[in-house]
């Protein structure tokens, strides 16, 4: 009943739980602690960043865009949130409302371009990558901007809890996410544009606003994370991101986001987030080196690829 309202295939669902709870076993006998309370506490706090901007990643994904400068516009957000809150004395609740603002403006902007201009999302973002992280550097003055407790309450985990408001505020937001996408009309043309956006506009759909929407809200959802990213570190970073891009687009696409559109779940993505993310937590606690957890995020992303391929033939 659950599966069928939520439009969840269940042999994508299994097939993702065994490997989530394949990879919690390998990494529970072979990482010691890795199972304890602190540790799954600490994985879930560094999750909300990854699972809000994976689920505007989704609808977008869905589309048949993408977004190579998510890394970058997170860095430029959270560099905006630091000297707000340091140099301007503002508090985090304006400076959250300011970064989510920028972050939906570079969103137009990546939207604008591509969708009117006719652009390939994958080069007009991955030009935005540059400029966005360039523009960081130069709002901070290349410098970390330490903001302290007056941030790090929202990254903190609840009095009695081991997660997070940042954690219940992004899984909240990936459930709207997959309700917008399965239960109304618009997350309806998100599908039919990006299945076959000539159909989509034969049969009276406007196919021009729902990619740009999509990039505006994952703009939003970006600036978003950059303060939840603020709030886990007590400081705003400008090379904070980096490489963040694809561990966004491996959860979406581990999660069955079809590279090429018209097939995505807020919800499976949600899954690829946890896949994703115990693979990195997994290998630091087993000693990993960063260019050995960077080959083994390569790997699921063209395995996943692969995977999407294969279904898309069968």
């Amino acid at each position: 009943m659950i599966r069928r309202w939520l439009a969840l295939p269940q042999s994508d669902l299994l097939v993702l739980l065994l490997v989530l709870g394949g990879l919690v076993a390998l990494f529970g006998v072979g990482a010691q602690g890795f199972l304890g309370k602190a540790s799954l506490g600490s994985l879930a706090n560094r999750l909300p960043a990854l699972l809000l901007v994976s689920t505007g990643m989704t609808l977008l994904m869905v589309t048949g865009g993408i977004d190579l400068s998510v890394g970058s516009v997170l860095g430029l957000c959270g560099a905006v949130t630091g000297v707000l809150m340091v140099d301007e004395a503002w508090g985090w609740v304006p400076a959250l409302a300011a970064s989510v603002a920028l972050g939906g403006f570079v969103g137009s902007i990546n939207g604008w371009i591509s969708v009117k201009l006719r652009l390939p999302s994958f080069i007009v973002t991955l030009g935005m990558l540059e400029i966005a992280r360039g523009l960081a550097f130069l709002a901070t003055h290349s410098q970390t901007k330490y903001i302290g407790a007056a941030i790090e309450g929202l990254g903190a985990p609840i009095a009695g809890w081991v997660v997070s408001p940042a954690f219940l505020l992004a899984v909240v937001t990936a459930g709207m996410g997959q309700m917008l996408l399965s239960r109304t009309v618009f997350g309806r043309h998100l599908i039919a544009v990006g299945a076959n956006p000539e159909a989509a506009a034969i049969s009276g759909i406007a196919i021009d606003p729902p990619r740009i929407w999509t990039h505006v809200l994952l703009g939003g959802l970006t600036g978003l994370a950059a303060v939840v990213n603020c709030s886990r570190l007590g400081s705003a970073d400008p090379n904070a991101g980096v490489g963040f891009e694809l561990s966004v687009i491996a959860a979406v696409v581990v999660g069955g986001t079809s590279l090429r559109g018209g097939r995505g779940s807020v919800l499976k993505s949600l899954l690829g987030v946890l896949i994703v993310a115990t693979l990195e937590a997994g290998l630091v606690q087993l000693g990993a080196s960063e260019p050995l957890k960077r080959v083994a995020t390569g790997c699921v992303i063209v395995a996943a690829v692969l995977a999407d391929t294969w279904r898309r033939r069968t």
